[in-house]
């Protein structure tokens, strides 16, 4: 039960809250042993689907990645990617949990081997001339000591009797 009095207008109100679904203590038994009994199928249902949104989410993913930067990929490796790609696609439709674990791993591999290649390719552009990137100072100051050089302190005035 539940009462609210509005303080205003002095008018209450009451509720009554109470179980509309009427099962009895044998018929939920029953429902509760029917729900023991299917859990390792539901397990099974439930890994299943999560594998599948995994891979379907991976193909989506290896096929936009592929798209945009086909041009930055040989056509051996962009035909490796493509061929798990199909592979891919056709496990979805089995449903096979095993066969879509392989099948993931697979693909996992063959984007990891596209994007390897990708950053191997942008790493060489980046400096054609090999060998490491500059220290950040010019060339021609490698030997010198600057003469003004900051040094960031901070101090507390001793005298100041206002803190």
């Amino acid at each position: 039960n539940v009462s609210a009095k509005d303080l205003g207008t002095n008018k209450e109100q009451k509720i009554t809250i109470s179980a509309s679904s009427g099962l009895s203590k044998d018929e939920i038994e029953k429902m509760t042993r029917d729900a023991a009994a299917h859990a390792a199928e539901d397990q099974n249902y439930k890994e299943k689907i999560e594998v599948k949104n995994k891979l379907d989410s991976l193909i989506y993913n290896t096929e936009k990645i592929l798209r945009e930067n086909r041009d930055k990929v040989s056509d051996s490796d962009a035909g490796a990617v493509e061929s798990a790609l199909g592979d891919a696609k056709r496990a979805l439709d089995s449903g096979d949990t095993a066969e879509l674990n392989k099948v993931f791993e697979e693909l996992t591999r063959a984007s990891h081997r596209l994007a390897e290649v990708m950053y191997q390719k942008t790493a060489s552009q980046a400096s054609p001339g090999g060998g490491a990137q500059g220290s950040g100072r010019p060339e021609g100051d490698a030997g010198k000591k600057k003469e003004d050089e900051v040094i960031d302190a901070e101090y507390v005035d001793v005298d100041d009797k206002s803190k």
